[in-house]
C-alpha cells in the first residue's frame, strides 16, 4: 500500500555542496486519521560501492581517509575505514565503481556482480547506495590510487579474518563496508 502524503512546504534550506530540503507533510495514517511531520531531507545524489577480494589470498582491498561527519560524532581523527565508494553523478552505477576503483585504489576491476541495493540512512538522506563486489588480483593494480587532487586516500590490502575481526572490535564502523564483509561470508566469496 503506498504512502498518501499532501506535502504542504517544500523549502530549501542550502543548495551549497548538496541540497537540504524543510518539508512540511501530511500523512495519512492506516486508519484514515491525519498526521503532520516536518522533517528535513538531504539530497546527495546516489552512489555505488564495491567490494575488492582475493580468493587466493583470501583478503579484501578496503581504503581509509578522512571523514568530517563522523569527527563531529567524536570519531577522535577523523579517519574511517571503508569499501571504496563514489557518488554515480551523470555515470552508471557499474561505470561509477569502475572510475571510484580505479581511482580510489589504483586496481582496474574487470568483471563485477552487482549484489543488490541499500538506503543507508532513509530517516533524513535521499541515497541509494548500489552494492558490487569484484575479484582482484595484483596485475589488475595499474597505480597505487589514492583518489583524486582533494582527497587523501590510503589503500589497506587487509586478510578478510582480520576484516571480520576489525567490525568486532569497532574499528571498522562503516555500515557499508560491514554489509559488504558480511555479504562475503554469506555467498561463500572468502572464509
Amino acid at each position: 500500500m503506498a504512502a498518501k502524503i499532501n506535502i504542504i512546504k517544500n523549502k530549501i534550506l542550502s543548495d551549497n555542496w548538496f541540497v537540504l530540503r524543510n518539508y512540511t507533510y501530511e500523512l495519512e495514517k492506516a486508519d484514515g486519521s491525519k498526521v503532520q511531520h516536518k522533517r528535513e531531507v538531504y539530497d546527495r545524489g546516489n552512489g555505488a560501492t564495491i567490494l575488492l577480494y582475493n580468493r587466493a589470498k583470501n583478503s579484501v582491498v578496503l581504503i581509509r581517509q578522512f571523514r568530517m561527519a563522523t569527527y563531529v560524532n567524536n570519531n577522535q581523527d577523523g579517519m574511517l575505514l571503508e569499501a571504496c565508494a563514489g557518488l554515480l553523478d551523470d555515470d552508471s552505477p557499474e561505470d561509477c565503481i569502475r572510475k571510484e576503483a580505479v581511482e580510489e585504489t589504483g586496481y582496474v576491476v574487470g568483471e563485477v556482480e552487482k549484489l543488490f541495493e541499500a538506503y543507508m540512512s532513509p530517516g533524513g538522506v535521499t541515497e541509494l547506495i548500489h552494492f558490487f563486489a569484484a575479484e582482484y588480483d595484483d596485475a589488475q593494480r595499474s597505480h597505487t590510487g589514492g583518489g583524486v587532487e582533494d582527497e587523501d586516500i590510503e589503500v589497506l590490502e587487509i586478510p578478510y579474518p582480520q576484516a571480520l575481526e576489525m567490525i568486532r572490535d569497532g574499528r571498522i564502523k562503516d555500515g557499508k563496508t560491514i554489509m559488504l564483509l558480511q555479504h562475503a561470508r554469506l555467498a561463500g566469496l572468502l572464509v
